[in-house]
């Protein structure tokens, strides 16, 4: 093992996608099981997707993470521009619920925090809501604290959020590494001088972990 950064004493971590397995595969399956049209789908998204983090106009993504969107008015949006394979129009009622059916934990990810708070380290989550049914039963023990977008009407990438956790766990941010799925997250937290930990695959994240840590991970 590398020699650890004896200054790093926290990490925040994202939680879909990273506590979570990849979104593509959450919502490729919901795609296939609900026959959506899958073209009209990735068109809607990516529209939104830029909007939401190009620091433009608020739009539903926006306002549904920083809980300005109700997420049953969210769901009618989206049913409204999207369409089934066969042409038909697309249930709004359950939507996010099924997008996200997939999202069960990822064991590996847990472990490794598990381990981390076990050695000392302070650990946190931050997390744009879309209206999720969180796992908060498994958190109790994990994380010293939790931070949901629309719980405080702040979101990722918006520099409050981060700051926001940092002072949950009393540390700074050059004490701290943020590990997300979405580059401009990471960007983000790097601008504040947190050590940024881009998640694509479990291995490499914990790998990277136990290097800047010190700590072994996996039991």
């Amino acid at each position: 093992m590398t020699e650890p950064d004896s200054t790093v004493r926290g990490v925040l971590t994202d939680w879909g996608g990273v506590l979570t397995p990849p979104l593509q595969d959450s919502i490729a399956s919901w795609l296939a099981a609900d026959g959506l049209d899958t073209e009209r789908y990735f068109e809607v998204m990516r529209l939104w997707v830029r909007q939401a983090y190009d620091g433009g106009a608020v739009n539903p993504i926006h306002g549904l993470e920083d809980g300005t969107l109700d997420p049953a008015e969210f769901e009618r949006r989206l049913a409204a521009e999207l369409r089934l394979a066969d042409g038909g129009p697309v249930l709004a009622e359950g939507l996010l619920r099924r997008m996200f059916h997939g999202f069960e934990p990822v064991e590996a990810m847990y472990e490794a925090l598990r381990q981390a708070r076990t050695g000392g380290i302070r650990t946190g989550l931050i997390s744009n809501s879309w209206g999720n049914d969180y796992p908060r039963e498994l958190w109790h023990e994990l994380f010293d604290c939790v931070v949901i977008s629309a719980e405080i009407g702040m979101r990722k990438p918006d520099e409050g959020i981060f700051r926001h956790a940092l002072d949950a766990l009393g540390l700074r941010a050059d004490e701290c590494v943020f590990i997300d799925d979405i580059e401009h997250n990471i960007r983000a937290a790097e601008a504040l001088g947190m050590i940024g930990l881009h998640h694509t695959e479990v291995a490499s994240t914990v790998g990277r972990l136990e290097e800047l840590l010190g700590i072994p991970l996996v039991r």
